[in-house]
């Protein structure tokens, strides 16, 4: 489902509109989004990017331009998620503190990756699949594992 709230730039491909679910959010001209893709309110994406299918932005996460994001990432936006509230009623939205993630220009996030709340992932840098990100990563950084520690670099060299 693609709700009447969401900007779509010109250019972008959403390749089964029936099998993903974009609310209140933003995608840049030449986009492409897969299927089974979630985008939540807040979330905005650049141009030229390509959202894998099973991928999960939720409220908070900013995405530049010209970014990779593989199949089945997902990312995250409260540190300590809880169902209720102190006093037993599920939570609302009054009831937790949204916690902001950026994904500068030209990044490449792996499969199965998970990326924390809070961070910033680099430009050009590079995180391995299943990787679980929990700090940020410089710029032209590649990082892998669980947590995910620097192990190379995306410049090449001379």
């Amino acid at each position: 489902m693609i709700n009447q709230d969401v900007q779509l730039g010109e250019g972008v491909v959403i390749f089964h509109p029936d099998l993903v679910n974009l609310y209140g959010c933003q995608i840049g001209p030449g986009t492409k989004i897969g299927s089974f893709v979630e985008i939540q309110k807040g979330a905005s994406i650049g141009a030229r990017c390509k959202i894998s299918s099973h991928s999960f932005i939720c409220e908070g996460v900013e995405i530049e331009e010209c970014v990779f994001v593989g199949h089945g990432v997902m990312f995250i936006n409260d540190t300590y998620p809880k169902a209720v509230s102190e006093d037993g009623e599920l939570q609302t939205e009054a009831d937790w503190q949204l916690i902001r993630t950026r994904i500068k220009s030209g990044a490449s996030i792996g499969s199965n990756a998970t990326i924390l709340c809070g961070i910033t992932i680099g430009k050009n840098a590079l995180v391995g699949a299943g990787a679980v990100v929990t700090k940020d990563v410089p710029d032209y950084a590649i990082v892998a594992g669980v947590p995910a520690r620097v192990v190379g670099h995306t410049r090449k060299q001379e």
